[in-house]
Protein backbone atom coordinates (compact mmCIF):
# COMPACT_ATOMS: atom_id res chain seq x y z
CA UNK A 1 0.00 0.00 0.00
CA UNK A 2 1.59 3.78 -0.69
CA UNK A 3 2.42 5.77 2.60
CA UNK A 4 -0.26 8.15 3.50
CA UNK A 5 -0.63 10.36 6.26
CA UNK A 6 -0.82 8.29 9.05
CA UNK A 7 -3.96 9.44 10.92
CA UNK A 8 -6.33 8.83 7.86
CA UNK A 9 -5.16 5.60 7.22
CA UNK A 10 -5.29 4.36 10.73
CA UNK A 11 -9.01 5.62 10.96
CA UNK A 12 -10.18 4.03 7.93
CA UNK A 13 -8.40 1.04 8.10
CA UNK A 14 -9.96 0.93 11.32
CA UNK A 15 -13.23 0.92 10.15
CA UNK A 16 -12.80 -1.61 7.43
CA UNK A 17 -14.39 0.55 4.48
CA UNK A 18 -15.49 -2.49 2.48
CA UNK A 19 -16.52 -6.09 3.82
CA UNK A 20 -13.73 -8.28 1.75
CA UNK A 21 -10.19 -8.42 1.03
CA UNK A 22 -8.17 -10.17 -0.93
CA UNK A 23 -7.17 -13.59 0.01
CA UNK A 24 -3.69 -12.74 -1.39
CA UNK A 25 -1.60 -15.97 -3.65
CA UNK A 26 -1.69 -16.51 -7.30
CA UNK A 27 -5.14 -17.64 -8.29
CA UNK A 28 -4.89 -16.93 -11.96
CA UNK A 29 -2.75 -20.25 -13.08
CA UNK A 30 -5.18 -22.25 -15.09
CA UNK A 31 -3.71 -25.06 -13.66
CA UNK A 32 -4.50 -23.87 -10.19
CA UNK A 33 -7.72 -22.64 -10.38
CA UNK A 34 -10.09 -23.19 -7.24
CA UNK A 35 -12.16 -26.38 -7.66
CA UNK A 36 -15.66 -26.23 -6.20
CA UNK A 37 -15.94 -29.51 -6.31
CA UNK A 38 -15.22 -33.30 -7.59
CA UNK A 39 -17.67 -35.51 -9.35
CA UNK A 40 -20.61 -33.34 -9.56
CA UNK A 41 -22.81 -33.08 -12.56
CA UNK A 42 -24.17 -29.74 -14.67
CA UNK A 43 -25.74 -27.79 -11.69
CA UNK A 44 -28.72 -26.66 -13.97
CA UNK A 45 -31.72 -27.72 -12.78
CA UNK A 46 -35.63 -27.91 -13.89
CA UNK A 47 -37.63 -24.72 -12.41
CA UNK A 48 -38.23 -25.66 -8.86
CA UNK A 49 -38.63 -23.50 -5.62
CA UNK A 50 -39.36 -19.83 -6.77
CA UNK A 51 -36.90 -18.72 -8.19
CA UNK A 52 -37.57 -15.64 -10.65
CA UNK A 53 -34.70 -15.36 -13.46
CA UNK A 54 -34.65 -13.68 -17.07
CA UNK A 55 -33.44 -16.34 -18.98
CA UNK A 56 -34.25 -19.88 -18.88
CA UNK A 57 -31.58 -23.07 -18.90
CA UNK A 58 -31.58 -25.36 -21.60
CA UNK A 59 -30.09 -28.13 -19.88
CA UNK A 60 -31.66 -29.63 -16.01
CA UNK A 61 -31.39 -32.73 -13.57
CA UNK A 62 -33.91 -33.86 -11.69
CA UNK A 63 -35.33 -32.13 -9.41
CA UNK A 64 -35.46 -35.43 -6.66
CA UNK A 65 -31.47 -35.18 -6.80
CA UNK A 66 -31.57 -32.30 -4.65
CA UNK A 67 -31.69 -32.41 -0.96
CA UNK A 68 -34.83 -31.85 0.59
CA UNK A 69 -35.35 -28.97 3.03
CA UNK A 70 -37.33 -30.32 5.77
CA UNK A 71 -37.97 -26.83 7.87
CA UNK A 72 -40.88 -28.47 10.07
CA UNK A 73 -38.00 -30.90 12.11
CA UNK A 74 -37.00 -27.58 13.96
CA UNK A 75 -40.48 -28.07 15.72
CA UNK A 76 -39.99 -31.36 17.09
CA UNK A 77 -36.09 -30.74 18.37
CA UNK A 78 -35.60 -31.06 21.64
CA UNK A 79 -32.92 -28.12 23.32
CA UNK A 80 -31.55 -25.51 21.81
CA UNK A 81 -29.85 -26.87 18.54
CA UNK A 82 -26.50 -25.50 17.83
CA UNK A 83 -25.15 -24.43 14.50
CA UNK A 84 -22.16 -22.16 12.87
CA UNK A 85 -22.36 -19.12 10.27
CA UNK A 86 -19.39 -18.28 8.31
CA UNK A 87 -19.16 -15.10 7.28
CA UNK A 88 -17.27 -11.93 5.48
CA UNK A 89 -18.17 -9.26 7.01
CA UNK A 90 -15.40 -7.28 8.76
CA UNK A 91 -15.18 -3.61 10.69
CA UNK A 92 -18.24 -1.62 11.34
CA UNK A 93 -20.36 -4.01 9.00
CA UNK A 94 -18.77 -7.18 11.51
CA UNK A 95 -20.29 -5.32 14.39
CA UNK A 96 -23.69 -4.98 12.66
CA UNK A 97 -23.67 -8.30 11.75
CA UNK A 98 -23.19 -9.66 15.40
CA UNK A 99 -25.74 -7.74 16.65
CA UNK A 100 -28.45 -9.16 14.76
CA UNK A 101 -27.13 -12.74 15.43
CA UNK A 102 -27.01 -11.71 19.26
CA UNK A 103 -30.44 -10.22 18.61
CA UNK A 104 -31.63 -13.71 17.07
CA UNK A 105 -30.31 -15.72 19.82
CA UNK A 106 -32.39 -13.82 22.38
CA UNK A 107 -35.32 -13.92 20.55
CA UNK A 108 -35.76 -17.34 21.01
CA UNK A 109 -34.66 -20.93 22.51
CA UNK A 110 -34.95 -23.21 19.67
CA UNK A 111 -31.24 -22.26 18.31
CA UNK A 112 -28.04 -20.73 19.25
CA UNK A 113 -25.97 -19.53 16.27
CA UNK A 114 -22.07 -19.05 16.60
CA UNK A 115 -20.38 -16.79 14.23
CA UNK A 116 -17.14 -17.09 12.59
CA UNK A 117 -15.84 -14.01 10.67
CA UNK A 118 -13.34 -14.23 7.99
CA UNK A 119 -12.65 -12.10 4.65
CA UNK A 120 -14.46 -13.18 2.01
CA UNK A 121 -11.92 -15.31 -0.43
CA UNK A 122 -10.84 -16.92 3.17
CA UNK A 123 -14.09 -17.59 4.05
CA UNK A 124 -14.74 -19.33 0.37
CA UNK A 125 -11.01 -21.19 0.33
CA UNK A 126 -11.83 -22.51 4.17
CA UNK A 127 -15.15 -24.16 2.78
CA UNK A 128 -14.14 -25.10 -0.84
CA UNK A 129 -11.24 -27.27 1.54
CA UNK A 130 -13.59 -28.11 4.45
CA UNK A 131 -14.79 -31.70 4.34
CA UNK A 132 -18.77 -31.80 4.54
CA UNK A 133 -18.32 -32.05 8.13
CA UNK A 134 -16.44 -29.40 8.68
CA UNK A 135 -18.65 -27.19 7.27
CA UNK A 136 -20.76 -25.00 9.34
CA UNK A 137 -24.68 -25.01 8.80
CA UNK A 138 -24.74 -21.66 7.28
CA UNK A 139 -22.51 -19.89 4.85
CA UNK A 140 -22.32 -16.03 3.31
CA UNK A 141 -20.43 -16.09 -0.34
CA UNK A 142 -20.18 -13.52 -2.58
CA UNK A 143 -22.10 -13.09 -5.96
CA UNK A 144 -18.91 -14.34 -7.97
CA UNK A 145 -19.39 -17.83 -5.95
CA UNK A 146 -22.32 -18.77 -7.75
CA UNK A 147 -21.44 -21.39 -9.66
CA UNK A 148 -18.74 -22.85 -7.88
CA UNK A 149 -21.19 -23.59 -5.09
CA UNK A 150 -23.52 -25.05 -6.71
CA UNK A 151 -20.82 -27.13 -8.13
CA UNK A 152 -20.03 -28.64 -5.17
CA UNK A 153 -23.26 -30.53 -4.42
CA UNK A 154 -23.08 -29.48 -0.99
CA UNK A 155 -25.92 -27.34 -0.27
CA UNK A 156 -29.50 -27.60 0.23
CA UNK A 157 -30.94 -24.73 -2.09
CA UNK A 158 -33.03 -22.34 -0.07
CA UNK A 159 -35.68 -22.72 -3.16
CA UNK A 160 -36.66 -26.01 -1.45
CA UNK A 161 -36.35 -23.94 1.66
CA UNK A 162 -38.89 -21.36 0.74
CA UNK A 163 -40.86 -24.21 -0.94
CA UNK A 164 -41.09 -26.37 2.34
CA UNK A 165 -41.89 -23.60 4.47
CA UNK A 166 -44.34 -21.39 2.50
CA UNK A 167 -41.93 -18.13 3.00
CA UNK A 168 -43.19 -15.61 1.01
CA UNK A 169 -41.03 -13.27 -1.03
CA UNK A 170 -43.26 -11.69 -2.71
CA UNK A 171 -41.48 -8.51 -1.43
CA UNK A 172 -38.00 -9.62 -2.38
CA UNK A 173 -36.15 -7.47 -5.37
CA UNK A 174 -36.43 -10.00 -8.44
CA UNK A 175 -33.15 -9.12 -9.37
CA UNK A 176 -31.47 -9.74 -5.83
CA UNK A 177 -32.77 -13.21 -6.30
CA UNK A 178 -32.40 -13.89 -9.36
CA UNK A 179 -28.62 -12.77 -8.83
CA UNK A 180 -28.44 -16.30 -6.91
CA UNK A 181 -30.42 -18.30 -9.10
CA UNK A 182 -29.53 -20.59 -12.05
CA UNK A 183 -32.39 -22.59 -14.49
CA UNK A 184 -35.13 -22.13 -12.24
CA UNK A 185 -33.70 -22.89 -8.96
CA UNK A 186 -32.92 -20.54 -6.32
CA UNK A 187 -29.41 -21.49 -4.58
CA UNK A 188 -29.08 -18.77 -2.14
CA UNK A 189 -30.73 -16.24 -0.27
CA UNK A 190 -29.49 -12.52 -1.24
CA UNK A 191 -28.75 -10.50 2.73
CA UNK A 192 -26.29 -8.15 1.98
CA UNK A 193 -26.87 -6.64 -0.94
CA UNK A 194 -24.41 -3.57 -2.62
CA UNK A 195 -23.76 -2.06 -6.08
CA UNK A 196 -20.83 0.48 -7.42
CA UNK A 197 -21.76 4.04 -6.52
CA UNK A 198 -20.03 7.34 -7.29
CA UNK A 199 -18.57 9.15 -4.51
CA UNK A 200 -18.09 13.09 -5.05
CA UNK A 201 -17.07 16.18 -2.99
CA UNK A 202 -20.05 18.91 -3.62
CA UNK A 203 -17.37 21.81 -2.30
CA UNK A 204 -15.09 21.09 -5.44
CA UNK A 205 -18.35 20.92 -7.42
CA UNK A 206 -18.97 24.24 -6.52
CA UNK A 207 -15.92 25.31 -6.77
CA UNK A 208 -15.63 24.17 -10.04
CA UNK A 209 -19.13 26.29 -11.09
CA UNK A 210 -20.85 22.53 -11.35
CA UNK A 211 -24.38 21.89 -9.61
CA UNK A 212 -23.39 19.96 -6.66
CA UNK A 213 -26.57 18.79 -6.52
CA UNK A 214 -26.07 16.95 -10.30
CA UNK A 215 -23.28 14.30 -10.64
CA UNK A 216 -22.04 12.96 -14.37
CA UNK A 217 -24.89 9.89 -15.48
CA UNK A 218 -22.59 9.17 -18.13
CA UNK A 219 -18.63 8.47 -18.87
CA UNK A 220 -18.83 11.62 -21.40
CA UNK A 221 -20.02 13.53 -18.45
CA UNK A 222 -17.62 12.07 -15.55
CA UNK A 223 -14.99 13.50 -18.09
CA UNK A 224 -16.23 16.32 -19.14
CA UNK A 225 -16.90 17.28 -15.16
CA UNK A 226 -13.56 16.21 -14.51
CA UNK A 227 -12.07 18.36 -17.00
CA UNK A 228 -13.73 21.35 -15.99
CA UNK A 229 -12.72 20.50 -11.83
CA UNK A 230 -8.79 20.09 -13.01
CA UNK A 231 -9.48 23.59 -15.45
CA UNK A 232 -10.79 25.40 -12.62
CA UNK A 233 -8.39 24.57 -9.85
CA UNK A 234 -11.16 23.31 -7.82
CA UNK A 235 -9.16 20.25 -7.57
CA UNK A 236 -5.89 18.49 -9.35
CA UNK A 237 -7.50 15.50 -10.47
CA UNK A 238 -11.33 14.79 -11.27
CA UNK A 239 -11.76 10.78 -11.01
CA UNK A 240 -9.44 8.34 -8.60
CA UNK A 241 -9.09 5.09 -10.47
CA UNK A 242 -8.39 1.39 -9.23
CA UNK A 243 -7.56 -1.77 -10.35
CA UNK A 244 -9.16 -4.46 -7.07
CA UNK A 245 -10.40 -7.47 -8.36
CA UNK A 246 -13.41 -7.32 -6.81
CA UNK A 247 -13.80 -3.45 -8.22
CA UNK A 248 -12.52 -1.13 -10.50
CA UNK A 249 -10.71 -4.12 -12.43
CA UNK A 250 -12.79 -6.79 -12.34
CA UNK A 251 -16.72 -6.28 -10.82
CA UNK A 252 -16.96 -2.54 -12.37
CA UNK A 253 -16.07 -3.85 -15.60
CA UNK A 254 -19.09 -6.60 -15.38
CA UNK A 255 -21.05 -3.41 -14.34
CA UNK A 256 -20.18 -1.71 -17.51
CA UNK A 257 -20.94 -4.41 -19.71
CA UNK A 258 -24.68 -4.76 -17.70
CA UNK A 259 -25.18 -1.06 -18.49
CA UNK A 260 -23.90 -1.21 -22.04
CA UNK A 261 -26.79 -4.63 -22.24
CA UNK A 262 -23.89 -6.82 -23.28
CA UNK A 263 -22.87 -10.06 -21.78
CA UNK A 264 -19.51 -10.45 -19.87
CA UNK A 265 -19.35 -14.37 -20.86
CA UNK A 266 -21.09 -16.28 -23.27
CA UNK A 267 -24.52 -18.54 -22.56
CA UNK A 268 -26.44 -16.21 -21.70
CA UNK A 269 -24.04 -15.27 -19.09
CA UNK A 270 -23.66 -18.49 -18.53
CA UNK A 271 -28.07 -18.68 -16.98
CA UNK A 272 -28.93 -20.70 -20.30
CA UNK A 273 -25.48 -22.69 -20.29
CA UNK A 274 -22.78 -23.06 -18.82
CA UNK A 275 -20.45 -20.51 -19.59
CA UNK A 276 -17.10 -21.56 -21.82
CA UNK A 277 -15.26 -18.31 -22.70
CA UNK A 278 -15.14 -14.43 -21.57
CA UNK A 279 -16.62 -11.53 -23.94
CA UNK A 280 -15.33 -8.90 -22.42
CA UNK A 281 -12.19 -8.50 -24.88
CA UNK A 282 -14.65 -7.12 -27.63
CA UNK A 283 -15.18 -3.39 -28.94
CA UNK A 284 -17.18 -2.68 -25.51
CA UNK A 285 -14.60 -3.73 -23.36
CA UNK A 286 -11.68 -1.88 -25.77
CA UNK A 287 -13.56 1.19 -25.73
CA UNK A 288 -14.44 1.17 -22.06
CA UNK A 289 -10.25 0.77 -21.20
CA UNK A 290 -9.10 2.77 -24.17
CA UNK A 291 -12.02 5.75 -22.40
CA UNK A 292 -10.21 5.50 -18.71
CA UNK A 293 -6.62 5.11 -19.93
CA UNK A 294 -7.48 8.93 -21.78
CA UNK A 295 -8.56 9.71 -18.68
CA UNK A 296 -5.35 9.24 -17.39
CA UNK A 297 -3.44 10.33 -20.37
CA UNK A 298 -5.18 13.93 -19.73
CA UNK A 299 -4.53 14.16 -16.59
CA UNK A 300 -8.52 14.24 -15.68
CA UNK A 301 -7.88 11.26 -13.67
CA UNK A 302 -5.63 9.42 -11.02
CA UNK A 303 -4.78 5.73 -10.43
CA UNK A 304 -4.17 4.89 -7.27
CA UNK A 305 -3.13 1.56 -8.09
CA UNK A 306 -4.38 -2.11 -6.70
CA UNK A 307 -7.55 -1.61 -4.63
CA UNK A 308 -7.91 -4.61 -3.32
CA UNK A 309 -5.89 -5.36 0.00
CA UNK A 310 -7.08 -1.84 1.67
CA UNK A 311 -10.39 -1.05 -0.18
CA UNK A 312 -10.01 2.70 0.58
CA UNK A 313 -7.00 4.09 -1.36
CA UNK A 314 -9.31 5.89 -3.60
CA UNK A 315 -11.83 7.15 -1.01
CA UNK A 316 -8.87 8.36 1.06
CA UNK A 317 -7.60 10.15 -2.62
CA UNK A 318 -11.14 12.68 -2.02
CA UNK A 319 -9.64 13.78 1.32
CA UNK A 320 -6.04 14.22 -0.25
CA UNK A 321 -4.50 18.07 1.13
CA UNK A 322 -2.45 18.00 -1.61
CA UNK A 323 -3.40 16.16 -4.45
CA UNK A 324 -7.03 15.79 -4.12
CA UNK A 325 -9.77 13.88 -6.45
CA UNK A 326 -13.20 15.20 -6.77
CA UNK A 327 -14.84 12.43 -7.24
CA UNK A 328 -14.19 8.24 -7.03
CA UNK A 329 -16.08 4.83 -7.40
CA UNK A 330 -16.82 2.76 -4.86
CA UNK A 331 -19.25 -0.06 -3.05
CA UNK A 332 -22.36 1.50 -1.95
CA UNK A 333 -21.75 -0.63 1.45
CA UNK A 334 -19.32 1.80 2.38
CA UNK A 335 -21.54 4.75 2.20
CA UNK A 336 -22.01 4.49 6.16
CA UNK A 337 -18.14 3.74 7.42
CA UNK A 338 -16.91 6.94 4.88
CA UNK A 339 -19.60 9.20 7.16
CA UNK A 340 -19.05 7.45 10.13
CA UNK A 341 -15.40 8.09 9.62
CA UNK A 342 -15.74 12.03 8.13
CA UNK A 343 -18.15 12.56 11.07
CA UNK A 344 -14.82 12.82 13.27
CA UNK A 345 -13.96 15.37 11.57
CA UNK A 346 -10.45 14.73 11.28
CA UNK A 347 -10.13 15.73 7.30
CA UNK A 348 -9.96 19.54 6.82
CA UNK A 349 -11.05 19.44 3.33
CA UNK A 350 -13.92 17.72 3.34
CA UNK A 351 -16.85 16.77 5.76
CA UNK A 352 -19.66 14.15 6.32
CA UNK A 353 -21.77 16.64 5.10
CA UNK A 354 -19.85 17.35 1.85
CA UNK A 355 -19.86 14.01 0.37
CA UNK A 356 -22.52 13.39 -2.66
CA UNK A 357 -23.75 9.55 -3.93
CA UNK A 358 -25.08 9.57 -7.12
CA UNK A 359 -25.48 6.23 -9.65
CA UNK A 360 -22.03 5.14 -11.30
CA UNK A 361 -22.26 6.66 -14.39
CA UNK A 362 -22.55 4.28 -17.64
CA UNK A 363 -21.40 4.27 -21.43
CA UNK A 364 -24.46 5.53 -22.36
CA UNK A 365 -26.06 7.59 -19.16
CA UNK A 366 -29.26 4.91 -18.65
CA UNK A 367 -30.03 3.08 -15.83
CA UNK A 368 -28.99 -0.81 -14.79
CA UNK A 369 -26.69 -2.34 -12.49
CA UNK A 370 -25.72 -5.88 -11.22
CA UNK A 371 -26.21 -7.24 -7.64
CA UNK A 372 -23.16 -7.20 -5.65
CA UNK A 373 -22.66 -8.06 -2.06
CA UNK A 374 -23.42 -11.59 -1.07
CA UNK A 375 -26.15 -14.19 -0.26
CA UNK A 376 -26.78 -16.96 2.69
CA UNK A 377 -26.50 -20.54 1.95
CA UNK A 378 -27.52 -23.70 3.45
CA UNK A 379 -25.61 -26.13 3.82
CA UNK A 380 -25.97 -29.80 3.72
CA UNK A 381 -24.93 -31.35 6.99
CA UNK A 382 -27.32 -34.43 6.48
CA UNK A 383 -29.16 -33.55 9.77
CA UNK A 384 -33.11 -32.50 9.36
CA UNK A 385 -33.34 -30.51 12.46
CA UNK A 386 -29.58 -28.55 12.00
CA UNK A 387 -31.17 -27.82 8.21
CA UNK A 388 -34.13 -26.16 9.43
CA UNK A 389 -32.51 -24.36 12.56
CA UNK A 390 -30.19 -22.46 9.60
CA UNK A 391 -33.08 -21.58 7.65
CA UNK A 392 -34.61 -19.81 10.46
CA UNK A 393 -31.85 -18.18 11.12
CA UNK A 394 -31.89 -17.23 7.93
CA UNK A 395 -34.96 -15.95 7.07
CA UNK A 396 -34.45 -14.10 10.69
CA UNK A 397 -31.82 -12.09 9.22
CA UNK A 398 -33.81 -11.51 5.84
CA UNK A 399 -36.59 -10.30 7.62
CA UNK A 400 -38.20 -6.85 6.96
CA UNK A 401 -37.30 -5.72 10.26
CA UNK A 402 -34.05 -6.89 10.19
CA UNK A 403 -33.32 -5.44 6.80
CA UNK A 404 -34.41 -1.94 7.70
CA UNK A 405 -31.72 -1.66 10.43
CA UNK A 406 -28.89 -3.41 8.75
CA UNK A 407 -29.32 -1.16 6.02
CA UNK A 408 -29.64 2.10 7.99
CA UNK A 409 -26.75 1.25 9.27
CA UNK A 410 -24.07 0.04 6.75
CA UNK A 411 -25.36 1.31 3.25
CA UNK A 412 -26.15 -1.79 2.36
CA UNK A 413 -29.65 -2.09 0.12
CA UNK A 414 -32.55 -3.70 1.66
CA UNK A 415 -33.58 -7.13 -0.69
CA UNK A 416 -36.80 -6.34 0.13
CA UNK A 417 -39.41 -3.56 -0.57
CA UNK A 418 -41.43 -3.94 3.18
CA UNK A 419 -38.23 -2.82 4.51
CA UNK A 420 -38.35 0.82 3.59
CA UNK A 421 -41.40 1.52 5.05
CA UNK A 422 -40.07 0.30 8.28
CA UNK A 423 -37.60 2.16 10.94
CA UNK A 424 -34.44 2.93 11.20
CA UNK A 425 -34.30 2.78 7.45
CA UNK A 426 -37.19 5.15 6.54
CA UNK A 427 -36.43 7.70 8.85
CA UNK A 428 -32.52 7.26 7.38
CA UNK A 429 -33.59 7.96 3.62
CA UNK A 430 -36.19 10.51 4.56
CA UNK A 431 -33.27 12.57 6.46
CA UNK A 432 -30.15 11.26 4.11
CA UNK A 433 -31.10 10.12 0.50
CA UNK A 434 -27.88 8.90 0.13
CA UNK A 435 -28.88 5.96 1.06
CA UNK A 436 -31.59 5.45 -1.33
CA UNK A 437 -29.32 6.25 -4.36
CA UNK A 438 -27.94 2.15 -4.50
CA UNK A 439 -31.54 0.60 -4.18
CA UNK A 440 -32.94 2.89 -6.97
CA UNK A 441 -30.06 2.28 -9.03
CA UNK A 442 -31.48 -1.51 -8.58
CA UNK A 443 -35.22 -0.54 -8.96
CA UNK A 444 -34.45 1.36 -12.55
CA UNK A 445 -32.08 -1.69 -13.51
CA UNK A 446 -33.97 -2.82 -17.01
CA UNK A 447 -35.40 -6.27 -17.18
CA UNK A 448 -33.50 -8.07 -19.54
CA UNK A 449 -31.26 -10.77 -19.65
CA UNK A 450 -27.65 -9.01 -19.34
CA UNK A 451 -29.29 -7.59 -16.09
CA UNK A 452 -28.54 -10.74 -14.68
CA UNK A 453 -24.83 -11.10 -13.50
CA UNK A 454 -22.29 -13.74 -14.99
CA UNK A 455 -22.43 -17.20 -14.02
CA UNK A 456 -19.04 -18.77 -14.05
CA UNK A 457 -17.01 -21.39 -12.07
CA UNK A 458 -13.67 -19.63 -11.26
CA UNK A 459 -14.95 -15.67 -11.76
CA UNK A 460 -12.78 -14.76 -8.86
CA UNK A 461 -9.94 -15.90 -10.92
CA UNK A 462 -11.47 -14.55 -14.30
CA UNK A 463 -11.82 -11.06 -12.33
CA UNK A 464 -8.51 -11.44 -11.05
CA UNK A 465 -6.70 -11.88 -14.94
CA UNK A 466 -8.41 -8.93 -16.01
CA UNK A 467 -7.87 -6.74 -13.05
CA UNK A 468 -3.99 -7.56 -14.20
CA UNK A 469 -4.98 -6.24 -17.51
CA UNK A 470 -6.46 -3.31 -16.70
CA UNK A 471 -3.95 -2.18 -14.13
CA UNK A 472 -1.31 -2.73 -17.30
CA UNK A 473 -3.85 -0.33 -19.60
CA UNK A 474 -3.68 2.01 -16.38
CA UNK A 475 0.13 1.64 -17.27
CA UNK A 476 0.02 2.65 -20.74
CA UNK A 477 -0.49 -0.93 -22.55
CA UNK A 478 -2.91 -1.15 -25.26
CA UNK A 479 -6.20 -2.24 -24.70
CA UNK A 480 -6.78 -4.20 -27.37
CA UNK A 481 -3.29 -5.95 -26.63
CA UNK A 482 -4.31 -6.66 -22.79
CA UNK A 483 -7.86 -7.71 -23.13
CA UNK A 484 -7.27 -10.25 -25.60
CA UNK A 485 -3.69 -11.48 -23.46
CA UNK A 486 -6.73 -11.74 -20.79
CA UNK A 487 -9.34 -13.28 -22.72
CA UNK A 488 -7.08 -16.11 -23.55
CA UNK A 489 -6.12 -16.84 -19.84
CA UNK A 490 -9.41 -16.56 -18.39
CA UNK A 491 -10.91 -19.03 -21.38
CA UNK A 492 -7.86 -21.59 -19.74
CA UNK A 493 -8.78 -21.07 -16.52
CA UNK A 494 -12.91 -21.23 -17.86
CA UNK A 495 -11.64 -24.89 -19.91
CA UNK A 496 -9.88 -26.64 -17.44
CA UNK A 497 -12.80 -25.51 -14.19
CA UNK A 498 -15.49 -27.24 -16.66
CA UNK A 499 -13.11 -30.29 -17.40
CA UNK A 500 -12.63 -30.57 -13.45
CA UNK A 501 -16.39 -30.35 -12.95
Amino acid sequence: MRTRHTLAVLAVASLGLVAACSGGGDITDSGSATTAGSGSTDSTVADTSGATTSAESTTSVAVDSLPDCPTDALASASGTVEINFWHGMSGPLNDELVKLADAYNASQTKVKVSLVQGSYEDTADNYFAASQGDRPDVVQLPEYQVQAMTDTASIVPVGKCIESSGFDTSAFLPTALAAYATSGVQWAMPFNISNPVLFYNKKVFTAAGLDPNTPPKSLDELRSMSKKIVDSGAAKFGLALESGFDSGGGWYVEQWFAKAQEFYVDGDNGRTGRATKVLFNDQTGVDLLTFLQGMLNDKTAVNVGDNSQSGYDNLLKLADQTEPAAMTINTSASLGPVLQVLGTGQFPNINADDVGVGPMPGPDGKPGMLIGGASLYVVDSGDDVRTAAAWDFITYLVGAQQQSEWAAATGYVPNRTDALTLDPYKTTVAKDPRFAVAYQQLVDTPDVPTSAGPVVGPLREVRTVLANAVASVFNGTDPKTALDKAAAQSNGLIADYNARN
